[in-house]
């Protein structure tokens, strides 16, 4: 961590996040052949069901193996009943190819092994099915840490990279050397995707692959050669579970916001040595845009004061883009966890001073927040509605996750996102 950052609060209490099975709701629309059965409540089903917005007609590709009370009381066999289950569902879905058998709160409760589970199911259903484990245990995990947990169920399924003697992208060339490639690790909504990916083939970095893919049986080969740059900040047992594969992580900040884009994009391709004028020819019209088309958002934003909550892990990116492209004040910037090492180029830019806190205790947080009284608090659903009752405007920080925000041309699309409550309440009278 920089010096100009005072030591991070650290608190170890009750906290205020979804489970990492909210994750889920956008997993499964990623990967189209996948499919993620939750072992779990009956509560689990209503949570994703709810976040999904799913219709009772609707053909999901998630679904909840229940848990009764015989199999949470220990009279019933719950892996007897587990794989009839799955055995019916391949039989109902054909298409699917890869299915994650996705832990829970109360599986973890009753000690079900879903490891052996997927070990034994996929010995049953091998040729037909791919079957793999993680856990989305609220216990554990927050609800973007879904997303690592499934991702660093696939990384030992991506093969090694294909050797040989053609030219490898960014310019080398070799015998029997892996080929380069970029790999960007997180999911993003397809449209952001494509755009990102041609923006690197104008640079000359053709050889880009995705993790997630949008199919799960397409994964890309990873190893020596192998460049990581993360997308989303929340991945910290993926990243390192690439690492102890060969892949070389690409230090820079995540694509939020016009400057945060530009140098995520700046720094891959430095690490493929590709010619820093050509990256201002590509970039800067586009920064140029973006920061026309944040200037309105911007006039709202400056001078306001921010605390950000610890939900998503998003929140230290989103306070570097709100101070540095949008003039806000940082009053307090929460993480459920802060890995300093996928967080180093950020902490870097935030301004001297800045008070993060790490965990959560969600009374004495509460307390700073009165006390503070910011213009505007980035928190979970659960608090949103109190602190709007105590005239302090909200952005709930789910929605983030849920919408294209990654990228250049983003960047005043997320800027709205946080200018918007606070002209809502700025046109409300109270009385």
């Amino acid at each position: 961590m920089t010096t100009t950052l005072p030591p991070p609060i650290k608190e170890s209490g009750q906290r205020e996040v979804f489970c990492g099975l909210t994750s889920i709701v956008w997993l499964h629309r990623r990967m189209p052949d996948a499919f993620f059965l939750v072992v779990g409540s009956r509560t689990c089903a209503h949570l994703i069901q709810s976040a999904a917005g799913v219709m009772i007609f609707a053909e999901p590709r998630f679904g909840t193996a229940i848990l009764g009370e015989r199999d949470l009381a220990g009279l019933a066999d719950a892996n007897d009943e587990l794989d009839r289950l799955v055995a019916q569902l391949l039989a109902r879905r054909p298409e699917i190819r890869t299915l994650f058998l996705v832990g829970s709160c109360p599986s973890e409760v009753i000690k079900l092994d879903l490891a052996k589970a997927a070990e034994r199911l996929g010995a049953q259903h091998r040729g037909r099915v791919t079957v793999l484990n993680y856990s989305g245990s609220g216990i554990e995990t927050t609800f973007t840490q879904g997303e690592d947990g499934a991702l660093q169920a696939l990384v030992p399924l991506m093969g090694a990279p294909e050797t040989g003697t053609g030219a490898s992208t960014g310019g080398g060339s070799g015998t029997g050397r892996a080929a380069e490639q970029l790999l960007i690790a997180g999911t993003l909504a397809d449209a952001v995707e494509d755009r990102l990916v041609n923006l690197f083939a104008r640079l000359g970095l053709d050889n880009v692959a995705t993790l997630p893919p949008r199919r799960s049986t397409q994964l890309p080969r990873v190893g020596p050669g192998t460049k990581l740059l993360l997308a989303q900040p929340y991945l910290s047992g993926t990243a390192r579970a690439l690492i102890d594969r060969g892949a070389e992580l690409i230090r820079a900040p995540y694509p939020l916001g016009v400057q945060g884009s530009r140098a995520w994009m700046a720094a891959a391709a430095a690490a493929f040595g590709i010619d820093p004028a050509l990256v201002s020819a590509v970039l800067d019209p586009l920064v140029e845009r973006g920061q026309r088309a944040m200037a309105p958002h911007r006039e709202t934003l400056a001078g306001k004061r921010l605390f950000l909550m610890p939900d998503s892990q998003l929140e230290i990116p989103l306070a570097r883009f709100l101070s540095q492209d949008c003039g806000m004040e940082l009053v307090e910037v929460g993480t459920p966890y802060l890995d300093r090492q996928l967080m180093a180029a950020e902490l870097e830019q935030l301004p001297p001073g800045t008070q993060l806190s790490e965990g959560q205790h969600v009374e004495k947080q509460l307390e700073r927040v009165m006390a503070q009284r910011p213009d505007l608090v980035v928190c979970g659903l659960g608090l949103a509605n109190p602190l709007e009752a105590q005239g302090i405007a909200t952005k709930w920080s789910i929605e983030l996750v849920f919408s294209p925000i990654h990228g250049i041309d983003q960047a005043a699309d997320l800027a709205e996102l946080f200018a918007r409550p606070l002209r809502r309440r700025g046109a409300l009278t109270f009385t």
